[in-house]
């Protein structure tokens, strides 16, 4: 069974994660550097790392396998999560995939190289309602793609 990872610090849809992943009956490991909430759901854990800048990152790297589902706003996680097989999605339902990685990741660093010099200030547009609907919907479609790519899922 797959299982998914939550890049927790600042993610706004760690609760419909949690509600989609129970339906399926997946489990959850949400993993920041700031204290999370405990959760008594013996499907979910709650990962603490060190406040290093990427340590959410690299853990979750590490751990993830084939099929899994990271939920992550970092383009760079989500390209190391596609390049161990595993799937990756937005917090506003944003499906990265081997075609729209390339591009994601260069419109990061234009982004990033416009802010060092001063060229943009930055500023990330609110989440929305919407936002959070498009989320749940393409969570939970990817949750059902993810179980029958699984190593012995359906689609074997």
């Amino acid at each position: 069974m797959p299982q998914i990872y939550v890049d927790a610090d600042a993610c706004p849809v760690k609760a419909e994660v949690l509600k989609v992943a129970e339906r399926h009956q997946m489990r959850v490991s949400m993993v920041a550097n700031t204290g999370l909430r405990p959760s008594r759901d013996p499907l979910v854990r709650m990962v603490t790392v060190p406040k290093d800048p990427d340590a959410a990152d690299d853990w979750i790297a590490e751990e993830i396998a084939a099929s899994d589902i990271v939920v992550t706003a970092d383009i760079p996680l989500a390209d190391r999560a596609l390049k161990k097989d595993a799937y990756a999605i937005g917090p506003t339902g944003r499906i990265f995939d081997t075609s729209s990685i390339g591009m994601a990741l260069a419109m990061r660093n234009l982004n990033q190289h416009l802010r060092e010099t001063g060229e943009s200030r930055g500023l990330n547009a609110s989440f929305t309602p919407r936002d959070r609907s498009n989320f749940l919907q393409a969570f939970d479609t990817l949750c059902i793609k993810a179980k029958r790519t699984a190593p012995g899922g359906a689609a074997q």
